[in-house]
């Protein structure tokens, strides 16, 4: 971690911070500082006095992704004078159609000396701090608390989750955005600050004011799983800036204590905003869909009345974020006989010892013509789920779930998905829904999945 050399005026929670941020600092800008905000500063309601705040700004930003690459370009342009950012990752080839911080030269170095690198030679008057981790409940306190004001750039929820309480149980506003595949949303959280607790109304909600269940796993994927489209992403993360840059020039980054009143210029109706991109209509406009969300709840988890969310317990792994959202994991639930590893499969059927079966591939469409195994017939874990659910429902029969008509009811079914976890879950609803005929039929998991066919069997395999 790089350390952060530069006197600071911020003491947090002193009196003397608070004037600072609040009406800029008594110095004089430098020739350099005119020169390279000087257009900023002319801009009806930023001038001098803004331009000093964000000076004598903290920002950390957490994620080096598509979001915090975009995000952290316009707030080191625009003159914040300390940056942090937080990201455990390195550059990979795959990241840089959207993460426009990184480039080619710099593939395998940590994603924050990377993005650090780009910035510097962008504006290199900042101070940056790097944290090449992944922030986690036993050190999101320590970084957090540094800072004025946290930017979510991450891509999972239960990061969000952590980050959200931090900044409740800390007093910082926080920024979060999010996007995958042709959609992205960004919310202002926790602005102005106010101590946990405070409830009548007026208050800025928390994540988990505004999001009181995280997502089913299902329904959790990563850019990686389901694509994402640069421009999307990016939009979302300039976004982004352009919220704390507000913020920070007008000093709404403050925390209000229990005493402390918030001035009713200070507070707007807190907004979702959605950004939805039509890929597939060559005409038409993108769309900008702004949802009003409520204050403060009082029976919140985190920023209510009677909240038990300590900085100790966090620590200490109270609560469990990973468990709250139910992340899954690579820990096989299947029973041996019904798995069979992707060199074992391929072995078999080249020897010409696998009988006639069906080869379910349940990856996305998109994924599934960039190439697949011979045979094998698509349909997409999404898809699948729904009929399930609509068969369950006593909408249809099971055999509608299997793509080709088979005579006879005992043809084993093989299942393969990306990673290796989507198949383990359409295994057991096939089962569930009675096609393993009591017993007499055969359905086996494809152990790794797709990746696993690239690693063992053909490294040239397209695999994304």
């Amino acid at each position: 971690m790089e350390e952060d050399t530069r006197d600071h005026p911020f003491a947090y929670g002193t009196a003397a911070s608070t004037l600072a941020a609040r009406n800029g600092s008594s110095r004089r800008l430098t020739d350099d500082e005119f020169d390279r905000y000087s257009r900023q500063m002319i801009v009806p309601g930023m001038g001098k006095e803004g331009q000093l705040r964000l000076i004598n700004s903290r920002v950390l930003i957490i994620g080096a992704g598509g979001l915090g690459c975009p995000a952290a370009q316009y707030i080191a342009g625009a003159g914040i004078g300390t940056i942090g950012i937080v990201d455990g990752d390195v550059v990979e080839t795959s990241n840089l159609h959207r993460q426009i911080g990184h480039a080619t030269s710099r593939i395998g170095m940590t994603k924050v000396d990377s993005l650090i690198t780009h910035l510097r030679g962008l504006n290199p008057l900042p101070t940056y701090i790097s944290y090449p981790t992944h922030l986690t409940p036993q050190n999101a306190a320590d970084i957090i608390s540094q800072y004025d004001l946290v930017m979510d750039c991450t891509d999972n929820p239960a990061t969000r989750y952590l980050i959200s309480d931090m900044c409740v149980l800390l007093c910082k506003p926080l920024v979060s955005a999010a996007s995958v595949q042709k959609s992205g949303q960004l919310i202002v959280l926790n602005c102005p600050p106010t101590a946990q607790g405070l409830v009548d109304g007026k208050y800025a909600p928390c994540y988990r004011c505004c999001f009181r269940k995280p997502p089913p796993p299902s329904s959790m994927v990563s850019c990686g799983e389901a694509g994402i489209m640069g421009p999307v992403v990016g939009m979302m993360g300039v976004a982004q800036a352009g919220e704390a840059i507000k913020i920070l020039a007008s000093a709404l980054h403050i925390p209000r204590q229990v005493t402390e009143d918030v001035p009713e210029t200070n507070l707007q109706q807190p907004t979702l905003l959605i950004y939805t991109y039509d890929l597939e209509s060559a005409v038409g406009p993108y769309s900008f869909r702004a949802l009003k969300m409520g204050g403060r709840r009082k029976s919140c988890f985190a920023c209510g009345a009677g909240s038990t969310l300590t900085l100790e317990g966090v620590k200490a792994g109270n609560p469990n974020y990973e468990q709250f959202c139910s992340i899954p994991t690579s820990k096989a639930n299947l029973p041996p006989e019904e798995r069979i590893t992707a060199a074992a499969y391929h072995a078999a059927k080249e020897k010409g010892e696998l009988p006639e079966h069906i080869l379910l591939d349940t990856r996305e469409k998109e994924h599934f013509s960039l190439g697949s195994i011979e045979g094998a017939v698509n349909v997409p874990f999404g898809k699948l789920l729904m009929k399930a659910a609509s068969i369950k429902r006593g909408g249809g029969s099971s055999t509608d779930l299997l793509p080709i008509e088979s005579s006879k009811p005992d043809t084993p079914i093989f299942v393969v998905c990306r990673t290796g976890l989507d198949s383990q879950e359409t295994v057991e609803t096939l089962k569930e829904l009675g096609l393993d005929n009591g017993g007499k039929r055969k359905i086996v998991d494809v152990v790794g999945g797709m990746r696993a066919w690239k690693q063992d069997v053909d490294p040239s395999f397209p695999f994304i």
